[in-house]
Protein backbone atom coordinates (compact mmCIF):
# COMPACT_ATOMS: atom_id res chain seq x y z
CA UNK A 1 0.00 0.00 0.00
CA UNK A 2 1.86 3.05 -1.25
CA UNK A 3 -0.93 5.58 -1.70
CA UNK A 4 -4.06 6.59 0.18
CA UNK A 5 -6.53 8.92 -1.48
CA UNK A 6 -7.58 11.95 0.52
CA UNK A 7 -10.48 13.04 -1.70
CA UNK A 8 -13.13 12.18 0.90
CA UNK A 9 -13.75 13.71 4.28
CA UNK A 10 -13.86 10.24 5.85
CA UNK A 11 -10.44 9.30 4.51
CA UNK A 12 -8.92 12.61 5.58
CA UNK A 13 -10.33 12.24 9.08
CA UNK A 14 -8.97 8.69 9.31
CA UNK A 15 -5.47 9.88 8.58
CA UNK A 16 -5.83 12.85 10.93
CA UNK A 17 -6.83 10.39 13.67
CA UNK A 18 -3.67 8.37 13.05
CA UNK A 19 -1.56 11.53 13.01
CA UNK A 20 -2.96 12.47 16.38
CA UNK A 21 -2.03 9.04 17.70
CA UNK A 22 1.64 9.48 16.88
CA UNK A 23 2.00 12.13 19.54
CA UNK A 24 0.38 10.04 22.27
CA UNK A 25 2.14 8.10 24.98
CA UNK A 26 -0.12 5.20 24.04
CA UNK A 27 -3.65 4.53 22.87
CA UNK A 28 -5.09 5.17 26.31
CA UNK A 29 -3.61 8.68 26.46
CA UNK A 30 -4.05 10.08 22.97
CA UNK A 31 -3.18 13.69 22.36
CA UNK A 32 -4.30 15.93 19.53
CA UNK A 33 -1.17 17.81 18.61
CA UNK A 34 0.42 17.70 15.17
CA UNK A 35 2.02 21.12 14.91
CA UNK A 36 5.67 20.63 15.71
CA UNK A 37 6.53 24.31 15.74
CA UNK A 38 9.58 23.81 17.93
CA UNK A 39 8.50 26.69 20.14
CA UNK A 40 7.44 24.92 23.31
CA UNK A 41 9.49 22.76 25.65
CA UNK A 42 7.82 19.38 25.90
CA UNK A 43 9.94 17.93 28.68
CA UNK A 44 8.77 17.65 32.25
CA UNK A 45 11.64 16.68 34.51
CA UNK A 46 13.96 14.36 32.62
CA UNK A 47 11.34 12.50 30.58
CA UNK A 48 9.86 13.76 27.29
CA UNK A 49 6.12 14.32 27.39
CA UNK A 50 5.56 12.14 24.32
CA UNK A 51 6.96 9.04 26.04
CA UNK A 52 4.88 9.40 29.21
CA UNK A 53 2.09 6.98 30.03
CA UNK A 54 -1.38 8.33 30.75
CA UNK A 55 -0.69 7.92 34.48
CA UNK A 56 2.56 9.88 34.22
CA UNK A 57 0.87 12.61 32.19
CA UNK A 58 -1.86 12.93 34.80
CA UNK A 59 0.75 13.19 37.56
CA UNK A 60 2.74 15.79 35.60
CA UNK A 61 -0.43 17.81 34.99
CA UNK A 62 -1.22 17.83 38.71
CA UNK A 63 2.29 18.90 39.69
CA UNK A 64 2.52 21.60 37.04
CA UNK A 65 -0.98 22.77 37.85
CA UNK A 66 0.02 23.56 41.41
CA UNK A 67 3.06 25.52 40.23
CA UNK A 68 0.99 27.29 37.58
CA UNK A 69 -1.67 28.30 40.12
CA UNK A 70 0.95 30.22 42.11
CA UNK A 71 2.00 32.27 39.08
CA UNK A 72 -0.20 31.80 36.00
CA UNK A 73 1.69 34.38 33.95
CA UNK A 74 5.11 32.71 34.35
CA UNK A 75 5.80 31.98 30.70
CA UNK A 76 7.86 28.78 30.92
CA UNK A 77 5.51 27.15 33.44
CA UNK A 78 2.35 28.08 31.53
CA UNK A 79 3.78 26.78 28.25
CA UNK A 80 4.77 23.44 29.79
CA UNK A 81 1.47 23.12 31.63
CA UNK A 82 -0.54 23.76 28.47
CA UNK A 83 1.56 21.19 26.61
CA UNK A 84 0.93 18.51 29.23
CA UNK A 85 -2.78 19.32 29.36
CA UNK A 86 -2.94 18.99 25.59
CA UNK A 87 -1.22 15.61 25.69
CA UNK A 88 -3.69 14.55 28.38
CA UNK A 89 -6.58 15.30 26.03
CA UNK A 90 -7.64 18.36 28.03
CA UNK A 91 -7.66 20.74 25.07
CA UNK A 92 -10.14 23.21 26.54
CA UNK A 93 -8.01 23.68 29.67
CA UNK A 94 -4.82 24.00 27.61
CA UNK A 95 -6.49 26.70 25.52
CA UNK A 96 -7.64 28.56 28.64
CA UNK A 97 -4.06 28.55 29.99
CA UNK A 98 -2.67 29.88 26.72
CA UNK A 99 -5.41 32.50 26.35
CA UNK A 100 -4.58 33.91 29.77
CA UNK A 101 -0.87 33.95 28.95
CA UNK A 102 -1.49 35.64 25.58
CA UNK A 103 -3.47 38.38 27.33
CA UNK A 104 -0.62 38.87 29.80
CA UNK A 105 2.08 38.82 27.10
CA UNK A 106 0.33 40.13 23.95
CA UNK A 107 3.56 40.88 22.06
CA UNK A 108 5.49 37.72 22.87
CA UNK A 109 5.89 35.84 19.60
CA UNK A 110 6.51 32.46 21.20
CA UNK A 111 3.39 32.83 23.33
CA UNK A 112 1.26 33.88 20.37
CA UNK A 113 2.55 30.92 18.36
CA UNK A 114 1.67 28.54 21.19
CA UNK A 115 -1.71 30.21 21.60
CA UNK A 116 -2.40 29.74 17.90
CA UNK A 117 -1.37 26.12 18.27
CA UNK A 118 -3.81 25.64 21.17
CA UNK A 119 -6.61 27.28 19.18
CA UNK A 120 -5.91 24.97 16.23
CA UNK A 121 -5.90 21.91 18.49
CA UNK A 122 -9.33 23.00 19.71
CA UNK A 123 -10.60 23.23 16.13
CA UNK A 124 -10.63 27.05 16.07
CA UNK A 125 -8.56 27.30 12.91
CA UNK A 126 -9.40 30.80 11.71
CA UNK A 127 -8.66 32.43 15.11
CA UNK A 128 -5.51 30.30 15.27
CA UNK A 129 -4.36 31.61 11.92
CA UNK A 130 -5.04 35.19 13.03
CA UNK A 131 -3.03 34.73 16.24
CA UNK A 132 -0.01 33.31 14.42
CA UNK A 133 -0.10 35.96 11.70
CA UNK A 134 -0.30 38.75 14.29
CA UNK A 135 2.84 37.38 15.90
CA UNK A 136 4.83 37.43 12.66
CA UNK A 137 6.74 40.53 11.56
CA UNK A 138 7.87 40.87 7.91
CA UNK A 139 11.17 42.54 8.79
CA UNK A 140 12.13 39.83 11.31
CA UNK A 141 10.38 36.65 10.16
CA UNK A 142 10.30 33.78 12.65
CA UNK A 143 10.63 30.24 11.25
CA UNK A 144 8.54 28.79 14.10
CA UNK A 145 5.64 31.07 13.24
CA UNK A 146 5.92 30.33 9.52
CA UNK A 147 5.80 26.60 10.25
CA UNK A 148 2.88 27.02 12.64
CA UNK A 149 0.95 29.02 10.04
CA UNK A 150 1.67 26.34 7.46
CA UNK A 151 0.33 23.60 9.74
CA UNK A 152 -2.90 25.54 10.25
CA UNK A 153 -3.29 26.10 6.50
CA UNK A 154 -2.82 22.36 5.96
CA UNK A 155 -5.70 21.72 8.33
CA UNK A 156 -7.75 24.28 6.40
CA UNK A 157 -7.12 22.32 3.20
CA UNK A 158 -4.62 24.72 1.64
CA UNK A 159 -1.54 22.50 1.14
CA UNK A 160 0.20 24.58 -1.54
CA UNK A 161 0.13 27.71 0.61
CA UNK A 162 1.22 25.63 3.60
CA UNK A 163 4.24 24.21 1.78
CA UNK A 164 5.35 27.66 0.70
CA UNK A 165 5.47 28.59 4.37
CA UNK A 166 7.38 25.44 5.33
CA UNK A 167 9.96 26.23 2.66
CA UNK A 168 10.13 29.81 3.89
CA UNK A 169 10.77 28.47 7.39
CA UNK A 170 13.49 26.15 6.05
CA UNK A 171 15.08 29.13 4.32
CA UNK A 172 15.41 30.78 7.72
CA UNK A 173 16.29 27.59 9.62
CA UNK A 174 17.77 25.05 7.16
CA UNK A 175 17.24 21.36 7.88
CA UNK A 176 15.03 22.06 10.91
CA UNK A 177 13.47 18.67 11.75
CA UNK A 178 10.14 19.99 13.05
CA UNK A 179 9.54 21.92 9.81
CA UNK A 180 10.58 18.98 7.65
CA UNK A 181 8.17 16.83 9.65
CA UNK A 182 5.32 19.27 9.06
CA UNK A 183 6.21 19.33 5.36
CA UNK A 184 6.07 15.54 5.31
CA UNK A 185 2.69 15.55 7.04
CA UNK A 186 1.39 17.94 4.40
CA UNK A 187 2.02 15.24 1.80
CA UNK A 188 0.44 12.61 4.04
CA UNK A 189 -2.81 14.59 3.96
CA UNK A 190 -2.79 14.41 0.17
CA UNK A 191 -1.97 10.70 0.16
CA UNK A 192 1.52 11.08 -1.32
CA UNK A 193 3.19 8.77 1.17
CA UNK A 194 6.42 8.26 -0.78
CA UNK A 195 7.19 11.98 -0.83
CA UNK A 196 6.07 12.23 2.79
CA UNK A 197 8.47 9.47 3.81
CA UNK A 198 11.38 11.20 2.05
CA UNK A 199 10.83 14.35 4.09
CA UNK A 200 10.20 12.39 7.28
CA UNK A 201 13.43 10.45 6.97
CA UNK A 202 15.32 13.67 6.36
CA UNK A 203 13.66 15.13 9.46
CA UNK A 204 14.44 12.10 11.62
CA UNK A 205 18.11 12.16 10.55
CA UNK A 206 18.52 15.88 11.22
CA UNK A 207 20.31 17.08 14.38
CA UNK A 208 17.82 17.94 17.10
CA UNK A 209 15.06 15.62 15.87
CA UNK A 210 12.81 14.68 18.78
CA UNK A 211 10.36 11.88 19.46
CA UNK A 212 7.49 13.63 17.67
CA UNK A 213 9.45 13.59 14.43
CA UNK A 214 10.37 9.91 14.73
CA UNK A 215 6.82 8.96 15.67
CA UNK A 216 5.57 10.76 12.56
CA UNK A 217 8.04 8.71 10.52
CA UNK A 218 6.66 5.56 12.14
CA UNK A 219 3.17 6.69 11.13
CA UNK A 220 4.11 7.22 7.47
CA UNK A 221 5.85 3.85 7.30
CA UNK A 222 2.85 2.17 8.93
CA UNK A 223 0.42 3.82 6.55
CA UNK A 224 2.25 2.04 3.74
CA UNK A 225 1.60 -1.32 5.39
CA UNK A 226 5.14 -1.84 6.72
CA UNK A 227 3.94 -2.43 10.26
CA UNK A 228 6.98 -4.29 11.59
CA UNK A 229 9.26 -1.46 10.48
CA UNK A 230 6.86 1.12 11.92
CA UNK A 231 6.83 -0.68 15.28
CA UNK A 232 10.62 -0.85 15.31
CA UNK A 233 10.83 2.93 14.80
CA UNK A 234 8.17 3.54 17.45
CA UNK A 235 10.00 1.36 19.99
CA UNK A 236 12.89 3.81 19.93
CA UNK A 237 10.61 6.34 21.65
CA UNK A 238 7.89 4.34 23.40
CA UNK A 239 7.74 1.24 25.53
CA UNK A 240 7.24 -2.03 23.58
CA UNK A 241 3.65 -2.17 24.84
CA UNK A 242 2.90 1.40 23.74
CA UNK A 243 4.52 0.86 20.34
CA UNK A 244 2.50 -2.32 19.81
CA UNK A 245 -0.69 -0.55 20.86
CA UNK A 246 -0.08 2.30 18.41
CA UNK A 247 0.64 -0.05 15.51
CA UNK A 248 -2.41 -2.19 16.40
CA UNK A 249 -4.55 0.94 16.32
CA UNK A 250 -3.07 1.91 12.96
CA UNK A 251 -3.77 -1.56 11.54
CA UNK A 252 -7.36 -1.35 12.74
CA UNK A 253 -7.83 2.17 11.39
CA UNK A 254 -6.52 1.18 7.95
CA UNK A 255 -8.62 -1.99 7.95
CA UNK A 256 -11.74 0.06 8.63
CA UNK A 257 -10.76 2.56 5.94
CA UNK A 258 -10.21 -0.22 3.39
CA UNK A 259 -13.59 -1.70 4.30
CA UNK A 260 -15.20 1.71 3.88
CA UNK A 261 -13.63 2.10 0.43
CA UNK A 262 -14.78 -1.39 -0.57
CA UNK A 263 -18.37 -0.60 0.43
CA UNK A 264 -18.18 2.64 -1.52
CA UNK A 265 -17.05 0.75 -4.64
CA UNK A 266 -19.87 -1.76 -4.20
CA UNK A 267 -22.39 1.07 -3.90
CA UNK A 268 -21.11 2.59 -7.16
CA UNK A 269 -21.43 -0.77 -8.96
CA UNK A 270 -24.95 -1.24 -7.64
CA UNK A 271 -25.92 2.26 -8.77
CA UNK A 272 -24.48 1.62 -12.24
CA UNK A 273 -26.51 -1.57 -12.74
CA UNK A 274 -29.80 -0.04 -11.59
Amino acid sequence: MSTIRMKTTAARHAIMAAMMLTLAAGVSGCGTDRMTTGSVSRTTGSKPVESMSSTELASAATALGKTYARNPTEKSIALRYASVLQMNGRSDQALAVMRKLAIALPKDREVLAAYGKALAAGGQLEPALDAVRRAQTPEYPDWKLASAEGAILDQLGQPQEARQLYRKALGIKPNEPSVLSNLGMSYVLEGDLKTAETHMRQAAAAPGADSRVRQNLALVVGLQGRFDEAEKIARGELSPEQAQANVAYLRDMLSQQNAWNQLKRQDKKASATN
